[in-house]
């Protein structure tokens, strides 16, 4: 639930939160002042070239607000070998979007330990909260090249939402008693090495579709 990322937060603390990022970031300036603005000016062309790298012929971006057991990290790589074994010689390029409560997907293990991710996402490693990532390297199962950081080697875009960074972090420092930038900035500085921070989730899904991407939802 919206109100669930930290346990004594109501809801209303977490719109506002989200409320208060999305102004932070300056989400307004995304809307054109007027209709007859047909024109976009990229802010931040780092991030359109990240974009831009989702080149193949066949795209598909994964949309992932939830944990769901890592499946949003398993599908992908399952999209490439279907895809490229059904089009032999055709490029399939696939986007993953953790946003929400996928978010510490993007983390890597010191986070997950220092600030108990896996209690705050109520991701567990069997029957206790998961103290380190579970899904950036996925094994035991018959497919190779599962999970955040092997299915970057594939050539799979991965893109966090700073939104949910914003709003999680402010959770966790709360909690800790700790300055929310300063969480924050250490969150980010604590991704998986090729995640990409996007302005929100559903931005990055939206942009993707307007770039020939197929939508899917990796729950």
């Amino acid at each position: 639930m919206l109100d669930d990322f930290t346990s004594s937060t109501p809801r209303r603390g977490f719109i506002g939160r989200v409320t208060a990022a999305a102004m932070g970031l300056g989400v307004a300036s995304l809307v054109p002042e007027g209709a007859e603005a047909a024109v976009s000016h990229v802010k931040d062309a780092a991030l359109e070239a990240w974009f831009a790298k989702m080149n193949g012929k066949h795209r598909a971006v994964f949309d992932s607000p939830e944990p769901n057991s890592g499946f949003g990290v398993i599908w992908p790589k399952i999209y490439i070998l279907t895809t490229e074994g059904t089009y032999p010689g055709e490029k399939a390029t696939p986007m993953v979007i953790l946003r929400h409560e996928s978010l510490p997907l993007a983390l890597q293990d010191n986070l997950w330990s220092k600030y108990k991710l896996g209690e705050q996402f109520k991701i567990n490693m069997g029957d206790i909260p998961a103290t380190k990532n579970p899904y950036a390297t996925i094994t035991g199962l018959p497919i190779p090249g599962l999970g955040v950081v092997e299915l970057m080697k594939s050539g799979v875009l991965i893109g966090a939402c700073d939104v949910a960074m914003t709003v999680y972090s402010s959770g966790a420092a709360q909690k800790m008693g700790l300055k929310a930038e300063d969480v924050k900035k250490e969150w980010i500085a604590g991704m998986i090495p090729g995640v990409q921070l996007v302005p929100s989730g559903v931005f990055a899904v939206a942009r993707a579709q307007e770039l020939g991407a197929q939508y899917i939802f990796a729950g």
